[in-house]
């Protein structure tokens, strides 16, 4: 026999009746009455979140994200208040502020990408979930300050939702109901906090009134928490007065030493905003250059195969001016690369997701603006061609789209678009040139001092042929002119093209670079000059580094339309104060002597292993670059269509929301189901009137408890006559079946389960279609849970009042 047959569980109070038939059950429908004391715990709680969240400001470019930062703490305080008051349970709390995140989010967060800046849009949708989740990893990766992507306004809104959320129905709902005390009314703060250490972490390098904003928070949180506790109730009137006098003088004490040991102490702690810890700096850069083959290795792909082929169209270009593709500072013996992203922090390798405000390089001399437009052609590569240091960047067509792809190095110029340039793409840069001044004014001036990756392997016969050729050259300008005039007029030029009249082996390792120093003639396209000039500077001691790029000819009216083979190389040295100057080695004479025999050469061979020469043949005067085109032919790979992500995001999440947990519920109910019309025949027949009892509290009535099922029969008939008599019979059946000492047949319990699905079809009847919906969200057992925790935790709390 089952023990819960004796007693069934029930609650005290009668079946709730939406006509408000019992006294009882209409004194609970009244909606909740927030106490004074908790409205003042929502105000500080709103104003101390604003304080966290104006530290973002300068992670943004406008004042939107305070729109989507106060839209969060309106949309999560309303939801929470209401669902408060109304006695909403937990889960369709949750389910209710969900919905009303969407529902109203567009119009806070991301108003432009809304329908009339007010209703939701697939796009909007879409960035709402998106950027709940990944604008975190966006916010720490961008260039602050912040303006792309659009849903980065996501954080703020979604952060400042779920803090004010959580924290104000702790406020109304836990607190409010408790003995007020100082831990109690700390976790309240848990929440702002969050926000205010978001600032913080999310910020740069120059906080926004961080003292100003640090005292305020202390202060207001301080208050607050020597307010928040309740005096005795036994105190007199007298002590009564005494205690408000303390606090009062509490009270302006504790602002007093919060403005002077916040103000001065934070003044001589505070670390300099460079040194400030912020997650930005401590972030890996999403893009590791490493994984894009350097463009110099294609070097002649440019001149054998694209020689006479359109690449790009350029507007706002000057006659002379060159166009940087690549900047390359890492040498391994074989070729000139980008260094990788985890290098040096003067190297190539820093590619950034930046905003439109791109930062000033550190070492920069300007000399004056260029607005530069470019539309691509026959050119396919993630590098993107510019005049100088890049300012400012648009995309036409799409620019969202692009402008999220782009990684900017400030310190070479260089940026690169991660999908990659295509035929048919415009874009417009805003440029800052450098300034070359004379070598009379760089006289003085030393080299700077860089952290670049080394040069490896390189050969000993470059280092000595560079000591022998700078002789008595001093300063670094001196030393460099020298070297760059000594290649220009002892060196011949051929790109080793079969109109060339000299052959010219491709490529820049160390056997390419000892053998331009061992024969009896150097013979090299700017490839090999720039490679040879950089690695002889980098020899000495001086910061050197290769640039790739183009050389346009026939500019007309500042627009010139750039070939494979305007391609070009040269050498950029930095120079202490003023910035990366030039150098271009290659020279221009193509006039080799064509009585060359390789004579001994006296220069000292390099002590490494040299890697073994392929011998050419006579009909084959140049080496090709073996280099990947298999994407070319194949064409792009198979993308998904941004619409077709973001429609799928904005109907997959909703719906995961809405419906997941009613299957979790269900699941549930199902097992209980099973478990109790599984059981021998007297617990299956108890388990009938549990069933219902469940289904019932489900629904959301209070059927009685801790009476016998009669009684309980004969109240819920009375509160519910449309059930009719199928309560009062059930409630036999079960008796008799559980109490009769007989064997139970299998006829009575089936008969015990088809009452339960009647008088259930008939309270469910009887209700409206919003309860009928939110009975799926619902389950008995956990509802009981709760009540027993909030009972035990009633009781603990009159205990320990008679104790006082």
């Amino acid at each position: 026999m089952t023990a819960s047959g004796a007693t069934a569980t029930m609650t005290p109070s009668q079946l709730r009746s939406e006509d408000g038939a019992s006294t009882e059950a209409a004194a609970e429908a009244v909606p909740r009455v927030f106490p004074l004391r908790a409205v003042a715990d929502v105000g500080v709680i709103l104003l101390l979140t604003v304080i966290g969240t104006v530290g973002l400001s300068t992670a943004f470019t406008d004042l939107g994200y305070v729109l989507a930062g106060v839209g969060g703490m309106v949309v999560g305080t309303a939801v929470a208040l209401l669902c408060a008051r109304y006695r909403v349970g937990a889960l369709s709390t949750a389910a209710v502020s969900v919905v009303a995140y969407f529902l109203l989010g567009s119009a806070f967060a991301m108003p432009e990408q809304a329908i009339l800046r007010v209703f939701p849009s697939l796009q909007s949708l879409a960035g709402l979930a998106v950027g709940a989740v990944f604008g975190w990893a966006d916010l720490v990766t961008l260039r602050a300050p912040v303006s792309l992507p659009y849903y980065v306004n996501a954080v703020p809104y979604a952060a400042c939702w779920l803090v004010t959320l959580v924290s104000v129905t702790l406020a109304v709902r836990w607190l409010s109901e408790r003995r007020r005390s100082v831990w109690r009314a700390s976790l309240l703060l848990l929440g702002p906090a969050l926000i205010y250490l978001a600032g913080v972490l999310l910020g740069t390098d120059t906080p926004y009134y961080a003292a100003v904003r640090g005292i305020a928070f202390a202060v207001v949180a301080l208050i607050w928490l020597g307010w928040r506790r309740v005096d005795g109730p036994r105190l007199a009137v007298a002590g009564r007065s005494q205690m408000l006098r303390r606090k009062l003088v509490g009270t302006g004490v504790i602002v007093v030493a919060a403005i002077l040991i916040g103000g001065i102490g934070g003044s001589l702690l505070a670390p300099a905003p460079g040194q400030r810890f912020v997650l930005r700096k401590e972030v890996q850069p999403p893009v590791e250059p490493l994984d894009y083959p350097t463009p110099l290795a294609g070097f002649r792909i440019y001149t054998k195969d694209l020689a006479d082929t359109p690449l790009f169209t350029v507007s706002g270009i000057r006659s002379g001016q060159t166009l940087r593709l690549a900047t390359l500072d890492s040498y391994n013996g074989v070729i000139w690369s980008v260094a990788g992203a985890n290098t040096a922090t003067d190297a190539s390798g820093a590619f950034r997701l930046v905003g439109r405000d791109i930062p000033t390089p550190p070492l920069l001399t300007a000399a004056g603006a260029t607005t530069l437009s470019v539309k691509v052609l026959g050119y396919h590569d993630v590098w993107i061609p510019d005049t100088g240091y890049t300012t400012g960047f648009s995309f036409a067509g799409t620019p969202k789209a692009d402008e999220q792809n782009v990684r900017y190095n400030a310190t070479t110029g260089t940026a690169v678009l991660t999908t990659g340039l295509r035929k048919g793409q415009s874009y417009q840069l805003n440029e800052v040139d450098q300034k070359v001044p004379s070598d009379a004014s760089l006289e003085t001036v030393p080299t700077a001092t860089l952290s670049l990756p080394p040069a490896t392997d390189v050969p000993d016969v470059v280092r000595a042929r560079a000591d022998k050729i700078i002789g008595k050259a001093n300063t670094p300008i001196d030393k460099l002119r020298t070297l760059e005039q000594n290649l220009k007029t002892k060196g011949f030029f051929s790109h080793g093209t079969a109109s060339d009249q000299a052959p010219s082996r491709a490529g820049h390792g160390a056997d390419r670079m000892a053998e331009m120093m061992t024969r009896s003639s150097m013979v090299g396209d700017q490839e090999q000059y720039a490679s040879l000039f950089a690695l002889m500077a980098r020899s000495e001691g001086m910061p050197a580094r290769v640039v790739m790029g183009f050389a346009p000819k026939n500019v007309k009216n500042g627009t010139a339309t750039v070939t494979g083979d305007n391609v070009t190389a040269w050498v950029e040295v930095a120079f202490q104060g003023v910035g990366w100057i030039p150098f271009f080695p290659t020279p221009d004479n193509p006039d080799v002597p064509q009585d060359q025999v390789p004579k001994p050469q006296t220069e000292p061979q390099p002590q490494v292993r040299q890697p073994p020469r392929t011998p050419n043949h006579k009909d084959d005067l140049i080496t090709p670059v073996q280099i990947n085109d298999k994407h070319h032919d194949e064409g792009p790979p198979f993308v998904l269509p941004g619409w077709l992500i973001a429609l799928g995001l904005s109907i997959l999440i909703p719906a995961a929301i809405v419906f997941l947990p009613i299957l979790v519920v269900g699941f549930l109910k199902r097992r209980r189901w099973e478990r109790r019309r599984g059981a021998r025949p007297d617990a299956a027949a108890a388990g009938a009137w549990d069933e219902m009892v469940d289904r019932l509290v489900e629904l959301g009535f209070d059927p009685p408890q801790r009476v016998t099922r009669g009684v309980a029969a004969e109240r819920m008939s009375a509160t519910l006559p449309e059930l009719g008599s199928g309560v009062a019979v059930l409630a036999r059946d079960v008796d008799r079946a559980v109490w009769s000492g007989q064997d139970v047949e299998a006829a009575r319990v089936d008969g015990a389960w088809t009452e339960v699905e009647q008088v259930v079809d008939a309270a469910t009847n009887r209700v409206g279609r919003a309860r009928r919906v939110l009975s799926r969200y619902r389950l008995a057992s956990v509802r009981r849970w709760a009540g027993r925790v909030v009972m035990s935790a009633q009781d603990a709390a009159q205990a320990a009042a008679a104790k006082r």
